[in-house]
């Protein structure tokens, strides 16, 4: 028995290498051509998304006279921080700064603490008609903010909290039905037997909760918070509802005030508005990974 092969043989071998190889190639240049595509529509759609910032930037960076040049100059000749300078004088606005720290800090504790408590009841404690509550409390995600703002102004107004920071603060402290659904999500995902063995060493369900939930919770404590901070940060229409002397004005209302005070110097107003939108690129870019973490883990993928 003979282990050659015929030439005919060899010649098909061959042939069925070649086409082998080119099929390979085939294959390789078709991923390298969708890689292309894929990265050339992220880098379009990129560049659409970043031109206004980078407009806003070099706007904010030039003399009046520049900036009504045509066609319009992207790089500013010569740089200038007068507009920075002088816009930041022309308000209070540090003032509204910390306005808006202190409210936006307040709403992320307040929010944090609230959501947290309610979303660990629902998800670890065993109650008649927790599912009715819960489908209840989901059931407010529905209703439009037009539909409660004239009730919660006349409840405020009752209560005299209109024209303080009252309004803007204290409703953070009874929880968020997206919040609390994101943080019971996430909870569903942590064994209960964590929790039977907390019990048998005696620990009641707040103990349980401070020490045993609480640190396993914290990517998703995280996504709330930085939810809850780009939320207040940019809350223009509570501010402009509730607060009525310019003191207490926020950066967001504040801005709407410059902009109605120095119509006629729009790189003034640009350079606001990056200082305005600056603490949201800081957190943005420190918070990314903490964000995708929480929102993987808490089973929201799509």
């Amino acid at each position: 028995m003979t282990t050659g092969l015929t030439a005919e043989q060899a010649r098909v071998r061959a042939q069925a290498q070649a086409e082998g190889r080119k099929a390979h190639r085939r294959h390789v240049w078709m991923v390298v051509l969708g890689r292309i595509l894929i990265y050339g529509l992220i880098l379009v759609g990129s560049a659409v998304y970043i031109f206004p910032f980078l407009f806003m930037l070099s706007t904010s960076l030039k003399l009046l006279k520049q900036i009504y040049v045509w066609p319009p100059q992207m790089i500013p000749n010569p740089f200038t921080l007068d507009n920075y300078i002088k816009g930041w004088s022309v308000l209070p606005t540090t003032t509204f700064y910390k306005n808006t720290i202190f409210i936006t800090t307040l709403n992320i504790v307040g929010t944090v603490l609230s959501s947290t408590l309610v979303a660990y009841g629902f998800a670890r404690l065993r109650f008649p008609g927790r599912n009715v509550l819960f489908v209840v409390l989901l059931a407010t995600m529905m209703l439009p903010g037009q539909v409660t703002m004239i009730p919660l102004y006349i409840g405020f107004a009752q209560l005299h909290w209109v024209g303080t920071f009252k309004p803007l603060i204290v409703p953070a402290f009874f929880a968020n039905a997206f919040n609390v659904f994101l943080l019971r999500q996430f909870l569903m995902t942590i064994p209960r037997e964590l929790d039977d063995a907390a019990k048998i060493d005696g620990c009641g369900y707040i103990r349980t909760l401070v020490s045993i939930i609480l640190p396993l919770m914290l990517p998703a404590m995280g996504v709330v918070a930085i939810f809850t901070f780009t939320g207040s940060w940019n809350d223009f229409m509570g501010p402009l509802i509730y607060l009525r002397n310019t003191e207490q004005f926020t950066v967001a209302l504040g801005l709407r005030y410059f902009q109605q005070q120095t119509d006629q110097h729009i790189g003034r107003l640009m350079a606001m508005a990056i200082v305005a939108l600056l603490p949201q690129i800081v957190v943005f870019f420190f918070a990314q990974k903490q964000m995708v973490q929480g929102v993987t883990l808490t089973g929201i993928k799509g």
